[in-house]
């Protein structure tokens, strides 16, 4: 049966919510009944019925289903009602029965807003959640919500205690390039690697100016590392220039912990024929090494890529319409769960919507994501 599986064992430790005259499905069935049904494709509540009962021969084979499959309104309750922060711990215990070493490993750190978990009639806004993304692994570490991207401020230091970040590097992009922020990673072990923008106007104005006097004198008497690379795809040629220097150079004080780098990377990208330059500033607690973080500069949107387009695309997200209670919140951690199973199965070629399709009318195939 089931409880022999790491997925049963992390989530069978749900705290029961139900008075027990009204237990007549175990959470652990509803669970992975919704975590199979979310792999191959089928994503609202009515959808997870239907595709339950069409496997429930198979379903008995790993479920106890003392009263048969639940209904879609027992599913939509039992998700709605779930307590998120125990929802959240019970994934933390299942990434960690994994057995991945984070050490030497790189921490994205970013948002995405759940459009449709907003209801104008309720006057409820769309969720947002930010997430720990390990690119390397395809596997997100941990996620925390907020109701407002604006309030990333206060999600992040939440997600971080939530972490073991130990001889890490957590890349952010500007949004989260905060003194009190960079001061948890340090205190935490970890490194950081922060965009800059407006929003920090004095740093930000600090290493702009410094940069462009230095490039204008070609960096005259200023000790820097630089690399240099070029790409391109799709018509699209990209040349970067990452500079690196001492923090000594911008004078950032004590403010920030660990500090020891500020960096520029210029951009020169053709596409189409026609020519656009960007310049793009960072700061970091590691040293002034142009090859090391220019490549965790670009590694950083690998979160983009392989969380976020994954989850529009391949989940369809913004289409999920689920904004009761806490369903909203608890479907995005159970979609981080299956894009992970359905992103380490090497055994067929292809993208995200192929792999569910064939999960859903593949039985061995779905076995063999899951186990």
């Amino acid at each position: 049966m089931l409880e022999e599986n790491t997925i049963a064992a992390c989530f069978d430790k749900l705290p029961e919510f139900r008075v027990e005259r009204t237990r007549r499905h175990k959470l652990i069935d509803t669970v992975f009944i919704s975590l199979c049904a979310t792999i191959c494709g089928f994503d609202g509540w009515e959808e997870i019925e239907l595709f339950a009962k069409s496997k429930e021969s198979w379903f008995r084979r790993f479920l106890e289903l003392p009263n048969g499959i639940p209904s879609h309104d027992t599913i939509r309750r039992i998700f709605m009602h779930i307590d998120p922060e125990a929802f959240r711990q019970c994934f933390s215990d299942w990434v960690a029965s994994l057995g991945i070493s984070l050490e030497g490993h790189q921490i994205a750190i970013d948002g995405k807003t759940l459009r449709g978990s907003r209801s104008k009639a309720k006057g409820k806004q769309a969720i947002h959640m930010v997430s720990a993304w390990v690119d390397e692994h395809n596997l997100v570490i941990g996620q925390q919500k907020t109701e407002e991207k604006s309030n990333e401020i206060t999600a992040i230091p939440k997600l971080l205690e939530q972490l073991v970040i130990k001889n890490t590097v957590i890349s952010i992009d500007a949004m989260g390039c905060q003194t009190a922020i960079a001061r948890q990673i340090i205190d935490q072990d970890g490194h950081y690697v922060f965009g800059l923008k407006g929003n920090q106007g004095t740093l930000h104005e600090q290493v702009a100016d410094f940069f462009e006097t230095a490039k204008a004198h070609d960096f005259y008497k200023v000790e820097y590392d630089d690399n240099q690379s070029v790409s391109g795809e799709h018509g699209r040629i990209e040349e970067r220039h990452c500079v690196a220097i001492s923090s000594d150079y911008i004078d950032a004080g004590s403010r920030w912990s660990g500090i020891q780098s500020a960096v520029a990377v210029y951009s020169n990208q053709l596409i189409g024929g026609e020519e656009h330059r960007d310049v793009r500033y960072f700061i970091s607690s590691l040293p002034p090494v142009a090859d090391h973080l220019s490549g965790i500069i670009r590694r950083h949107w690998g979160i983009e890529n392989g969380l976020h387009w994954s989850l529009d695309v391949g989940f369809r997200e913004d289409d999920c319409r689920i904004h009761s209670g806490y369903a909203a919140e608890n479907l995005a951690i159970l979609r981080h769960m299956a894009l992970h199973l359905i992103k380490r199965d090497t055994t067929m070629k292809g993208g995200i919507a192929r792999k569910r399709k064939l999960a859903g009318v593949d039985e061995k195939y779905l076995e063999s994501i899951l186990f």
